[in-house]
C-alpha cells in the first residue's frame, strides 16, 4: 500500500514537473516578432525607426570609409608634379582621386600664385564642405536615439492607461492577470524602443569617431600641401 502511494506520489511530481517543464518551455520560444504583434501599433514607428537607423549607419559608413582611403604616394606624386611645374597634371591627378582630400588639394592647386592665406581659405572651404557631406543623415540617426526611447516609453504609459482602465471597468471580477498582463504587453514597446535607441547611439557614435579620422587626415595633408607651397621661399 505504502509503496502504491509512493508510485502515485512520484507520477504526480513528475506530471507537475512536465507542466513546469512545458510552461518554461513555451515562454522561452515567445520571441521577438510575437513580442511586437503583442506590443501594440506604438510598435510600428519604433520598428520603422529601427531600419531608419540601420539604412544611416549602413550607407554613411561605407561612404565614410571610401572617403578615408587615398594613396600614400599621392602627397609625394603630388610634390614631383608641383616641383616640375607640371600643374595641369596635377589637377588631373586630383580629379582622379574621390577622395575628400583630393578635392581640397586641387582646390589649392588652382590658387597657386595667389597670397597663401587665400590659398588656405580656399582649402579650408572646400573641407568644410566635405565634412557636412560625411555627416548627412547625423542629425536623423542622432534623433532616432532620442526619439525611439521616448517612444517605448509613451507606448508603456499608453499601456499602463488601458490596464487600469481594464481594472476600473472589471467591478468585483478584478483578476491579477488583467493587471499583469497589460503591463506585460505595455513593457513591450519600452524594450524595443530601448533597443532601437541604444543601437542608433552607438551607430552614431562609431560614424563620429570615423568622420574624426577623416578631418585628421585632411588637416594634416593640408598642412602637408601648404609645407609645400612654402618651399619655394626658403
Amino acid at each position: 500500500m505504502l509503496n502504491l502511494l509512493f508510485i502515485q506520489g512520484a507520477q504526480g511530481a513528475i506530471g507537475t514537473s512536465d507542466i513546469a517543464t512545458k510552461t518554461a518551455k513555451a515562454a522561452v520560444e515567445l520571441n521577438f516578432f510575437d513580442l511586437a504583434l503583442k506590443g501594440g501599433w506604438i510598435m510600428v514607428p519604433i520598428i520603422l525607426l529601427g531600419f531608419v537607423a540601420v539604412y544611416i549607419f549602413g550607407e554613411r559608413y561605407y561612404t565614410i570609409r571610401k572617403a578615408s582611403k587615398i594613396d600614400h604616394s599621392f602627397m609625394d606624386q603630388i610634390k614631383m608634379l608641383i616641383h616640375k611645374g607640371k600643374i595641369d597634371e596635377a589637377v588631373m591627378l586630383c580629379r582622379s582621386n574621390e577622395a575628400p582630400v583630393a578635392r581640397m588639394i586641387e582646390k589649392g592647386i588652382s590658387r597657386i600664385g595667389r597670397p597663401l592665406n587665400d590659398v588656405n581659405t580656399a582649402i579650408e572651404n572646400v573641407g568644410n564642405l566635405e565634412i557636412s557631406k560625411l555627416e548627412k543623415g547625423f542629425p536623423a540617426l542622432a534623433s532616432v536615439s532620442g526619439g525611439a526611447p521616448m517612444l517605448g516609453f509613451l507606448g508603456t504609459v499608453i499601456g499602463m492607461v488601458q490596464a487600469f482602465y481594464n481594472m476600473s471597468t472589471a467591478g468585483s471580477n478584478v483578476d491579477v492577470t488583467i493587471l499583469s498582463g497589460g503591463i506585460y504587453l505595455a513593457m513591450v514597446t519600452t524594450v524595443a524602443g530601448l533597443i532601437v535607441g541604444i543601437t542608433a547611439y552607438f551607430a552614431y557614435n562609431i560614424l563620429v569617431a570615423k568622420v574624426e579620422s577623416v578631418v585628421f587626415q585632411m588637416e594634416a595633408t593640408t598642412s602637408e600641401f601648404m609645407d609645400l607651397l612654402h618651399e619655394p621661399a626658403k
